[in-house]
């Protein structure tokens, strides 16, 4: 199988990310891995999934204190900290 052009995979990352809801772990693993292998940056659609189980985020706790955001995944429970520009 031949792999996708540059374009195709940034056209395939795009599409992913239009409804990020309803994924399941392994498609985002795979596009994921998509973007790494052409070197193409994800910038604030990482933010859409837990880090650690790679589900989307569907009703997290957030919290504010000194200029950082914490997102609580709800199903694994895992705290990721990101500094408030």
């Amino acid at each position: 199988m031949k792999k996708p052009s540059r374009t195709e995979s940034i056209k395939k990352i795009d599409d992913f990310f239009k409804n990020p809801q309803g994924k399941t772990p392994k498609d985002v693993k795979k596009i994921k891995s998509l973007a790494m292998s052409y070197n193409l940056p994800l910038k604030e659609r990482r933010k859409a999934f837990c880090k650690k189980c790679l589900n989307p985020y569907v009703n997290p706790k957030i919290r504010i204190k000194n200029q950082l955001k914490s997102i609580t995944c709800e199903k694994c429970g895992f705290v990721v900290r990101w500094k408030i520009k």
